[in-house]
Parts: structure tokens; sequence; C-alpha cells
């Protein structure tokens, strides 16, 4: 849970920033959103070798292009 302490001093305006860059960092949007539907656990495994490989893919063009 995310909390926010807003003192006398402080605007409304800036707590609401500080809260919404605290959720958006602790990936509460995140889950909600992929919870809202079932995703079999095949095509978790699926998303996960995808991205996986275009990690790799990323790696080795950087690696390629790294001597210019």
């Amino acid at each position: 849970m995310v909390y926010i302490k807003v003192d006398k001093h402080k605007s409304i305006e800036k707590a609401i920033s500080i809260f919404k860059r605290k959720v958006k960092d602790s990936g509460v949007l995140l889950e909600l959103r992929e919870r809202q539907e079932y995703t079999k656990p095949s095509a978790v495994n699926r998303k996960k070798r995808a991205q996986a490989l275009a990690r790799m893919r990323q790696r080795k063009v950087k690696k390629q292009t790294s001597w210019l």
C-alpha cells in the first residue's frame, strides 16, 4: 500500500505527483492490468521466451556495433 503524508506547508498538487510516482514505481497498476484476465501458463512461458530472445538480439546488435 502506498501512503503519502501531507504536511501543512506542502501543496496538494505536489503530494499527488509524489503519490502517482510511488504507485507507478511499486507496480500496482501493472499487476492490476495483468490480473484483469486469465492467461494460460503456456502463454506466460511463450511471452517470457519471446522477451528473452529480444534481449539476446539487442545484446548481439549492441556487441556488433560497439567497435564504432
